[in-house]
């Protein structure tokens, strides 16, 4: 028989996004999507394609919710996507061959990035390879990471060849609203992993990595061939890396002296329970 397959989604309000992708999509033989909670026309968009829709308002973070949406899919293999992202015609048919004599159990997909007005292709961000086609029961998440988690394989994997659109960014208030909310993603693990816990790395991780993450992508990965938009997108991009190494020194701060001298004197501690409204925040955007 031939091989099946799976396209599994999370979203919220996607209403302006998921149009575009399902189109792209409508002819892999299952459509999981998990929704965080839209208010919009998310759900009635997703069921009018055939997608299996359904609910989990009580979301963790990306990855973990990504895990719900694979554990719901039936087809032997799983191509994972997200809202804002649209898989071209090249691409279906390249996944289409793959899938029916496959020499890997998992392959990277090489993502194209639109930031504003230009699709960056410099700067160390294009192939933006992502593992996102693997056979079912293969690949698990990586949670506890914050928003970033990626799928985990083991073994060796292929490369497709066609790229796969990400409508990313396409204004600049959604970049910024977008970084606010990863950086603030981010905490839990990066505390967790003890990051940024003294002063001294703080400012090494907040302010020298930042500038020295600039110079490498901006010049020696040639990210100024992407004209202004990519000076912006990697001034910006340093910036966001400075956000979540302070906001990971700030929340650790917190709880020490949470610890020390009471909560009522030091504020509230940094827990998981804590954190949790980082978590709130970045549901609206857990497409």
């Amino acid at each position: 028989m031939p091989a099946t397959l799976s396209v599994a989604m999370i979203a919220r309000n996607e209403e302006k996004n998921l149009p575009r992708t399902l189109e792209a999509v409508r002819w892999a033989d299952e459509i999981v999507i998990v929704d965080s909670g839209s208010v919009d026309r998310t759900p009635e968009i997703a069921r009018s394609f055939g997608a299996k829709h359904s609910f989990n308002r009580d979301f963790r973070g990306h990855p973990e919710q990504k895990t719900i949406a694979i554990g719901k899919c039936t087809g032997d293999w799983i191509l994972m996507l997200d809202a804002d992202e649209v898989v071209t015609p090249e691409l279906a048919e390249e996944i289409r061959q793959t899938i029916q004599n496959p020499k890997y159990e998992a392959y990277w997909v090489p993502r194209l990035n639109l930031f504003m007005t230009r699709w960056i292709r410099h700067g160390g961000f294009y192939p933006d390879h992502k593992l996102r086609l693997w056979r079912r029961g293969s690949a698990r998440m990586e949670t506890n990471v914050g928003p970033h988690g990626t799928p985990q394989f083991d073994g060796p994997k292929g490369t497709l060849k066609h790229d796969l659109v990400h409508y990313a960014y396409p204004n600049f208030e959604l970049y910024l609203s977008h970084m606010n909310d990863y950086s603030s993603e981010n905490v839990y693990a990066l505390v967790n992993r003890g990051k940024a816990k003294s002063t001294a790395a703080m400012l090494w991780l907040a302010m020298v990595n930042p500038v020295a993450t600039f110079v490498k992508n901006y010049f020696f990965r040639l990210g100024f061939l992407d004209g202004v938009e990519g000076l912006i997108y990697h001034l910006n991009h340093s910036v966001y890396i400075h956000w979540k190494y302070v906001k990971a020194w700030d929340a650790q701060k917190r709880s020490s002296m949470a610890a020390s001298q009471g909560k009522e004197e030091a504020g509230p501690s940094i827990t998981s329970e804590t954190t949790a409204s980082d978590a709130d925040r970045v549901r609206l955007r857990s497409g």
